[in-house]
């Protein structure tokens, strides 16, 4: 009986100290899933959302916010949420749209953050410890981004081709840090694919040279639908959350110190025009790479970052397979080039360039020229690499506070916090700037921004942040399969309830709700927008009810349209309109002034002008008489089948036309052959 006692008292012994030991590895290694003290008041939880009316009616009503956070964007709506969910009485204010900067443009961005990136400049670089702390929080960030919003985010995996056998005990080497670094949060191992296997997972590679291929997991997810789901869990919490109300001034008194303090903002809401004051205890700017005409008002001889500019293009999805992304990191400029399915789309984009800060950027031909450029030094002979292929082309222009070349020094007695890949700014009058531009730890950094605005103006929150235990919106009850019911439920196409799926999360069944009969026998609910898109016009309702305020604000941030076709997305603004009209009571009038800014807006910013002014200067190149006959022959000659070279005589006969023309033309195809005519 001793015996079995004594052994008994051994087994409990070494369990509980197995148990110890295991627990506080887990939470060593896996600090996003730690446990932390529930606060002692719940929030609210509101389980409609708030008219951007009644949103409006708040801001001027209420006597004083404990928060008032100016931006919009990923950092300024976390800042929002961790404040009011510590129960600190917290407003948001923007300018624009929420996401409308950095947080909906940067391609990077809808890859999350590359984490492999930064355990690259850790190896490269001397600080070291610094940019391995920034690995493990991107790693940690992630794992807590797919916990609160498993709807949006998703594991990919990127291929680093290689075309020297050196590289790849290097790549092979740097993946395998990085699966170490990210112990049980990483998703799958990365490993290394003979030339072969590349070749079949990623069919539109370039051949030739190519020895193989190491593939690592990251994650990626909807950079603005992320966005506007925090901006909304914020507001359902108790956040008073407005677009479109921009800060004019910031308000000082006497601190009683012989210094000033901020005790305020003046705005004016560009949907009414009037203007009015907010008081608040605390101010953050969190205005990205607008936070220095923020600082300005505040102290108009500093500045804390210089920006700079990425250019993106969107390609026809075929350009890369729908489940592998591509990344490059040795171009000519040895600048990164990403390679990045996306809603059946490709994105092309690259690493920073510097930039003056504009509020509306619009891309460049020869960013764009250059993307393509590299594209075709990485896809195989088959692909021809066309600028006609480019449905889509925007410029955005990140903060990069970690850069020392693109940071200007503050003054030596204002107060400077550099953590990890962010920098918080605390003025004399205790205004809270914070500028960072990596996405994916937004959280973690607006978790940080309000500890100092605790500490700084001396505020009264619940609790802690409670960030790591919150979900956000439309992730709640969200499952892989829930499209399957949205198809029985509703009568929905299976495309279209897998996009309403993956978006809004369990939030798509009152999107289906809204939806429209067809009048079909199937889909029995649920008009597209466009017949080449899975958007239907219940989304536009819902984009309404989410403080879409014009029709810039649903094709961009709603519906994304602009950011994958601007033509698709020009062809679809009457059908939107129509129907945004019908939800905020337009005149027939306002319809035709929405339709005109979407026009512009797609025009100058997402590239539309620049692709018009190429066709145009390529329609207008003079040839002579024997050049003329000599373009006739070559089409001759490649129309053997003679089905238009007939035409081309009686219709091209006075045509003036460059032979650059000819090199996106395949004349078995009866749509280039068309083109030809349009440029003649």
């Amino acid at each position: 009986m001793a015996s079995f006692l004594y052994k008994l008292g051994v087994a409990a012994l070494g369990t509980t100290v197995g148990s110890s030991l295991a627990g506080w590895t887990f939470d060593r290694w896996n600090p996003t899933r730690k446990v932390i003290n529930p606060p002692s008041r719940l929030p609210i939880h509101r389980s409609h959302l708030i008219s951007r009316a009644m949103q409006i009616q708040n801001l001027q009503r209420e006597s004083e916010f404990d928060v008032l956070v100016i931006g919009g964007g990923s950092t300024g709506a976390g800042c929002a949420l961790d404040a009011v969910t510590r129960g600190l009485k917290t407003a948001l204010v923007e300018a624009d749209d929420f996401a409308s900067g950095t947080s909906s443009k940067s391609a990077s961005t809808k890859l999350m953050e590359d984490g492999a990136q930064c355990l690259q400049k850790a190896m490269t670089e001397s600080d070291y410890k610094k940019q391995c702390s920034i690995v493990k929080e991107v790693l940690r960030e992630k794992a807590s981004l797919s916990e609160s919003a498993p709807h949006l985010v998703h594991p990919l995996p990127i291929m680093l081709p290689v075309y020297e056998w050196w590289q790849i005990p290097l790549y092979w080497v740097g993946t395998k840090c990085y699966d170490l670094a990210a112990g049980d949060r990483n998703v799958k191992g990365s490993y290394f694919l003979s030339k072969r296997d590349a070749l079949e997972l990623f069919p539109t590679l370039k051949k030739d040279k190519l020895v193989g291929a190491i593939v690592y997991y990251d994650g990626q997810d909807d950079d603005a639908r992320m966005c506007l789901a925090v901006v909304v869990t914020a507001a359902r919490h108790g956040a008073t959350v407005c677009n479109h109300v921009e800060v004019l001034k910031l308000l000082k008194k006497d601190d009683g110190k012989g210094g000033y303090v901020l005790y305020g903002v003046e705005v004016i809401d560009h949907m009414s025009g009037k203007k009015f004051i907010i008081k608040a205890k605390c101010v953050v700017n969190a205005t990205g790479s607008f936070n220095n005409s923020i600082r300005k008002m505040d102290d108009p001889t500093i500045s804390i970052c210089d920006p700079s500019s990425c250019a993106h293009i969107v390609l026809p999805g075929y350009y890369s397979p729908e489940q592998m992304s591509l990344l490059d990191p040795f171009t000519s400029e040895d600048r990164v080039v990403f390679f990045l399915p996306w809603q059946m789309h490709t994105i092309d984009d690259t690493t920073d360039t510097p930039h003056i800060v504009k509020e509306k950027p619009a891309p460049s031909d020869e960013g764009v020229q250059y993307i393509l450029n590299e594209i075709q030094d990485y896809v195989n002979s088959d692909v021809d690499v066309r600028h006609d292929d480019v449905l889509s082309v925007w410029s955005d222009i990140p903060p990069s506070p970690t850069t020392p070349s693109v940071v200007s020094q503050p003054k030596k007695d204002d107060t400077q916090l550099w953590t990890h890949n962010h920098t918080i700014h605390i003025s004399p009058s205790n205004l809270i700037t914070v500028a960072g531009d990596k996405v994916t730890t937004s959280r973690a950094r607006a978790e940080r921004v309000i500890d100092t605005a605790v500490e700084v103006c001396n505020l009264k929150p619940w609790s802690k942040s409670i960030r790591n235990t919150l979900k956000i919106e439309n992730g709640q009850n969200w499952s892989s399969t829930m499209y399957a019911r949205l198809v029985q439920g509703y009568g929905l196409e299976y495309e279209v309830a897998q996009h309403l799926a993956k978006l809004y999360g369990d939030r798509a069944f009152e999107v289906a709700k809204m939806a429209s009969l067809t009048g079909k026998r199937w889909p029995i609910a649920g008009n597209r927008i466009h017949p080449d898109f899975p958007c239907i016009d219940a989304e536009v309702r819902y984009g309404v009810r989410e403080y879409a305020c014009n029709a810039v604000d649903m094709i961009a941030r709603r519906l994304r349209l602009s950011y994958l076709n601007v033509q698709a997305a020009q062809e679809s603004l009457p059908r939107i309109c129509d129907i945004m009209a019908e939800e905020l009571n337009w005149s027939n009038e306002e319809k035709k002034k929405q339709i005109k800014k979407a026009k512009q807006y797609l025009a100058f910013e997402m590239g539309q002008a620049t692709k018009r002014n190429r066709a145009k200067h390529q329609m207008y190149l003079n040839l002579s008489k024997e050049e003329k006959e000599l373009c006739a022959k070559r089409f001759e000659r490649l129309d053997r089948d003679e089905k238009h070279s007939r035409g081309f005589k009686q219709g091209f006969g006075d045509c003036d036309f460059s032979d650059d023309i000819l090199k996106d033309i395949d004349v078995n195809v009866i749509g280039d052959y068309l083109k030809i005519k349009r440029h003649c």
